[in-house]
């Protein structure tokens, strides 16, 4: 039934600008650093001259947090907000498929979506480094982890904003949160490393970032299951 749903919910984003905005995040930050390298290339290059993947990927690093915070606050409200737009909450709920799999097909969409960036971000910067002019081989563990371990550390706010998305109607709320979330996550690094919103640069900077990446799928999944509770017994509008 779930995967029924997911097959739904996948058919009802289709032109709500949800795919280009999963391709245009990771474009964009590598985009970004494009015009950096592009318009400083003979000093980035002469600085990161004993690793210039090591350089370009560290100055994409700081931006990958912001950008899932966003991406999680964007994609889980737009995923809630066709079944608040249309109204139509209580009509799918009425449908012979149980509360616990419409919601787990909307957690799954935002997964989805998000991997299908996470993944985009690591060949986007590969190719970025080639027209540089970068030298194989590839650093692809370095790639890939930018890709994935903030990602895998930021589950819990994306648990947190499909439940906020999903139970507030008008998501002045959830936006608003996600927003503050990204704007203030590069003023965190003093607070304490226990701090959720430091957990996805951690993953990214720390040697111990297994720690944190393991922390956040932890706190993901039991902040995931107190949403699909609370939805189970929540009476949708």
């Amino acid at each position: 039934m779930m995967l029924r749903s997911l097959r739904s919910d996948l058919l009802k984003i289709r032109r709500k600008g949800l795919w280009f905005l999963v391709v245009a995040a990771p474009l964009g930050l590598v985009a970004m650093q494009g015009l950096n390298f592009g318009l400083r290339y003979d000093y980035l290059s002469d600085r990161y001259k004993e690793d210039l993947w090591g350089g370009l990927i560290s100055n994409i690093n700081p931006f990958i947090p912001m950008a899932l915070f966003l991406g999680c606050t964007l994609v889980s409200s737009l995923a809630a907000n066709i079944e608040h737009q249309m109204s139509s909450w209580k009509q799918l709920l009425a449908l012979p498929i149980s509360r616990s799999a419409v919601f787990l097909a909307k957690l799954l969409l935002c997964v989805l979506l998000l991997t299908v960036s996470c993944v985009l971000l690591p060949f986007f910067t590969a190719g970025l480094g080639f027209l540089l002019g970068f030298q194989s081989p590839l650093p692809l563990s370095d790639l890939l982890g930018m890709g994935f371990y903030p990602y895998l550390a930021a589950w819990p706010l994306l648990a947190l904003q499909l439940w906020l998305s999903v139970t507030f109607r008008n998501q002045a709320l959830p936006v608003s949160l996600g927003v503050g979330a990204a704007v203030i996550s590069p003023f965190m690094g003093n607070l304490s490393e226990w701090l959720p919103l430091n957990w996805p640069m951690l993953a990214l900077v720390e040697a111990s970032r297994l720690i944190f990446i393991i922390s956040g799928v932890v706190l993901g999944i039991v902040l995931a299951l107190l949403s699909l509770a609370h939805f189970n017994r929540k009476d949708v509008d």
